[in-house]
Formats: C-alpha cells, structure tokens, sequence
C-alpha cells in the first residue's frame, strides 16, 4: 500500500521539528554560511554513494537537472541559509512562526499557478493548522524564560525579514520541483541535485572572498558530528520526505501539513529546558492537532 503524501508530508515536519533543536547552537557557533555549507557538504556526500547505487542520479535529463537547481538555490542555498541567519538572532521558537508562514505561500503559488483547488474541510483544517502553529509559538513561552534558545541577538527585524525570506523560499523551492516530482523522479537522487548545487553555490561565495562565508567559532569534531546529524535528518531524510510527497501532493497541502514542525517541537523543547509549555502552546497545539484530523480524514467516507 502506498504511504499518503500526507503522512509523508507530516513526516518531514517532524525530522525539522529535531533539526531544529539540533541545529541552533551549532548555527550560532559556526554562523549560518558555514554551518549551511558544512551541513550541505556533509549530506551531499553521503547521499551521493545512495543515489547511485539506487540508478536515481542516471535516470535524471537535461531538463530536470535545471529545475532541481533552481530549486536547490532557492529552496535551499537562499532559503535553509535566511532559516539559521533568522534563528541566531530570533531563537528557534521566534523563527519557527515565521518559517511556517510557507504555508500560506505554498498555498497561494499552488492556487495561482498550478490550478490547485481545496475542498471545504481540506481548506477548514488548513486554517486551523497555521492559526494553531502560530499560536503555540506567539504564546507558547513563559515570561520568565532565560534559556539561550529564547535569547535575542542582534537586530531583531532583521531576523523577521530573514525568516520570512525562508518561508518565501521554501515554499518557492517545492513549487519549482513539483513538475520534476510528478514525473516519477527519486527523490534521493533530487535531494544530492539540490543538496549538491547549494554547496557549490557555497564555495564559490567562500572562495570569493567573502566575509560572511567564514565560519565564526572553530570547527571540532564534536560540532562536525552535531552538524553532520542535524543534515541526515533534515536534508538526508526530511527533504526527501518532502520531495516525495511532492510526486503524489499538491503544493499548497504539503506546505500546510509541514508547517506543523514548530507543535512537533514542543516536547523536545519541554524535555531540553526542563519546564513544560506555557497554555498557550498546549491551545495552539490542540488546534494544530484538530486541523490536521480533519486535513487526514478529509478523503474518508
């Protein structure tokens, strides 16, 4: 029986919603450009023995390898690099209502271009999903908190923008691929395309000369295999999650049912710091919880 774009999509969710926790200390010790191409570098070879082995890589034209490297640029090369610049000033929870803010644009690039239309109940438990993820995040801390996940650093609007950015490219990287998906493609083999294509995108911004490529903090072997668990759950496995959700999904759906991460998070964040959510976490997350019910039973009956 073949697994419903919808558990798929949800499952991506959750490989972020660990990434998440994962990656912000490493992110910050790095800075988001290294921590990205080390990250990109480290999956890329990994998965590259896996996608040959598997026939994927040689199946791919022409054609599809461009649209996986627009995809990759947006998607990722712009898009996961805006997401760790946006968390070492914000936090993961403060980036987190704005990442899931790709939602909406998926839905909307869905509607636009690709003539995706949903149902009442799909588009009913949609609204509930994003007013309760953005809910569990807006209110889900206490005042109190003095955990570093919480910490602010830097210019705050500038980590808005970034992580609407992440949003916007995130949403943007699916709709690019979604044509390539359709047609049957691996999606191992699309995720070492796009994977690949950022990090070379990555060292050429490195070899340029650029300032803001170099990495901020030392690079230990503890940190590299933080880094290199953090993109095999990730990359490795929840963008590959994606990508073929992608093959069976419509944008605007896998969009919505992958914003969940930051509800997903909740309890890895409650075990971490030792206290449990404020009510307005657990309210968000019920919300979150019923809208989904409703997106997953939507072909029931």
């Amino acid at each position: 029986m073949t697994l419903s774009y919808d558990w798929l999509a949800l499952g991506a969710a959750a490989c972020w919603a660990v990434t998440g926790l994962l990656s912000a200390p490493q992110a910050r010790h790095l800075g988001a450009f290294a921590f990205t191409r080390w990250r990109m570098g480290l999956v890329f070879l990994s998965l590259v023995p896996v996608a040959w082995w598997s026939g994927g890589l040689q199946t791919l034209d022409a054609g599809q390898l461009a649209i996986l490297t627009v995809s990759g640029l947006v998607g990722i090369f712009v898009g996961d690099t805006a997401l760790f610049a946006s968390m070492n000033r914000l936090g993961p929870r403060r980036t987190g209502v704005l990442f899931a803010t790709h939602a909406f644009f998926s839905a909307v690039l869905g509607f636009l271009f690709l003539d995706e239309r949903m149902g009442v109940q799909a588009m009913l438990g949609g609204v509930l999903i994003v007013a309760g993820v953005m809910t569990a995040i807006a209110w889900g801390t206490r005042k109190d908190e003095s955990h570093a996940f919480e910490a602010l650093q830097g210019h705050w609007p500038t980590g808005v923008a970034l992580g609407l950015l992440a949003a916007l490219c995130q949403a943007g990287g699916s709709f690019i691929a979604k044509p390539v998906m359709a047609a049957g493609v691996d999606p191992v083999a699309a995720t070492v395309v796009r994977v690949g294509v950022t990090c070379l995108a990555h060292l050429v911004l490195l070899w340029s000369g650029a300032g803001v490529a170099r990495a901020q903090g030392g690079l230990t072997l503890r940190v590299l295999g933080w880094v290199l668990l953090s993109g095999a759950i990730g990359m490795g496995l929840g963008m590959s999650l994606i990508l073929l959700a992608l093959r069976h999904g419509e944008v605007g759906m896998v969009g919505i049912l992958s914003s969940v991460s930051p509800v997903l998070v909740l309890p890895l964040l409650w075990l971490v710091m030792g206290r449990a959510p404020a009510r307005g976490a657990w309210l968000g997350a019920a919300i979150t919880v019923g809208g989904t019910v409703l997106v997953l039973s939507r072909h029931s009956g």
